[in-house]
């Protein structure tokens, strides 16, 4: 069971209406297993930013709320927390991770990106200005740590599977004409992040390498490639014993 307090209402009122963007972003089975899995037994889990994609596990009691400062929960309300692609979105992350870890008795769970990797992807050699720009706007792992200094801190690089049918631009590592797609863009903010002018150079990049066969010379094996370790990473904290 889920439900939504008032302070999240309108956020999940607009991913509910969304369809383009839920055509492209829709929850990948292999991070929803890696999430659950995660989370372990708990049975009370508090799902912070829920947005385009949830990722709340279906058999557990979920309550749903927006980013916030202060959560209107007592101390160790729930069993466990979870938050995913939602960090970028929290207007002060230590306090808000503070407070995550008040509400919670057990594990807190996040999936994120590092930033430090995000612009490995060779997206960045055809649009260098959408992942620098994605890239500012993850918090370091890091830092996320030091929120969570009296927890144990764990960073799982999760692998993207070659058919993930969560669109952010990753997920396209071997299938990169879905890039060239104005709903596909659309769907991951890191497009949005850019000007118009920049969206289409990049875009036009892109298609003159795939075109000329520039792409595949450089990058074909990625097509073949089942899984590929790219920015994902699953953080798991648990209090320390």
């Amino acid at each position: 069971m889920t439900r939504t307090t008032d302070g999240s209402a309108g956020a999940a009122d607009s991913a509910r209406s969304d369809q383009g963007h839920r055509q492209h972003r829709r929850p990948e089975p292999a991070f929803a297993r890696a999430i659950a899995k995660a989370l372990g037994d708990a049975r009370s889990v508090l799902d912070v930013g829920a947005g385009v994609v949830s990722y709340a596990p279906a058999d557990r009691d979920v309550t749903v709320v927006a980013p916030a400062g202060s959560l209107p929960f007592d101390d160790d309300a729930f069993d466990a927390a979870m938050t995913t692609f939602s960090l970028h979105r929290w207007g002060d992350l230590e306090r808000g991770l503070a407070e995550l870890r008040r509400v919670t008795r057990g594990p807190i769970v996040i999936l994120t990106c590092d930033p430090a990797r995000i612009e490995d992807s060779w997206l960045a050699e055809y649009a260098p200005e959408v992942m620098a720009t994605e890239a500012r706007r993850h918090p370091a792992l890091d830092r996320i740590a030091g929120a969570l200094a009296g927890d144990t801190v764990t960073n799982t690089p999760l692998p993207i599977p070659f058919t993930c049918v969560d669109g952010f631009s990753e997920a396209y590592y071997g299938r990169p004409e879905r890039l060239l797609d104005p709903g596909a863009r659309n769907a991951d903010p890191a497009w949005n992040s850019v000007d118009e002018l920049t969206a289409r150079r990049s875009v036009s990049a892109l298609r003159a390498a795939l075109d000329s066969g520039e792409w595949d010379r450089r990058h074909g094996a990625l097509r073949i490639q089942p899984a590929h370790d790219g920015s994902l990473v699953l953080v798991t904290a648990v209090p320390a014993a």
